[in-house]
C-alpha cells in the first residue's frame, strides 16, 4: 500500500479528529456556514496606490499574523465598510 505523505496542517487536521475536536454540525449550521463563506468571496479587483512605508508595514503585519498581505487589507476595508 503506497503511504500518503501530509502536510503539516493535514497532520494537525487529522490529530484534532483523533481527538475528537471535530464534531458533526446540522445540514442548517453547514447551509449557514456555507452562505457566509459565499457573501466574503472575492469577486472584484481593485488597484490602488499608497505609501511605501505603509505597505511595508502592512505586509509585516500580515506576515506576523500569518496571512497573506492582500488577505489582510481585504479584511480590514471590510471591517470598516461594515462598521
Amino acid at each position: 500500500m503506497k503511504q500518503i505523505k501530509l502536510t503539516r496542517q493535514e497532520r494537525e487536521i487529522e490529530n484534532a479528529l483523533l481527538r475528537g475536536e471535530y464534531v458533526k454540525g446540522s445540514k442548517a449550521e453547514f447551509e449557514e456556514i456555507a452562505q457566509a463563506i459565499a457573501r466574503r468571496r472575492k469577486d472584484t479587483v481593485l488597484n490602488i496606490r499608497i505609501n511605501s512605508h505603509d505597505l511595508k508595514a502592512i505586509k509585516q503585519k500580515a506576515h506576523r499574523h500569518g496571512i497573506k498581505y492582500q488577505t489582510l487589507i481585504a479584511e480590514l476595508l471590510h471591517r470598516v465598510t461594515h462598521s
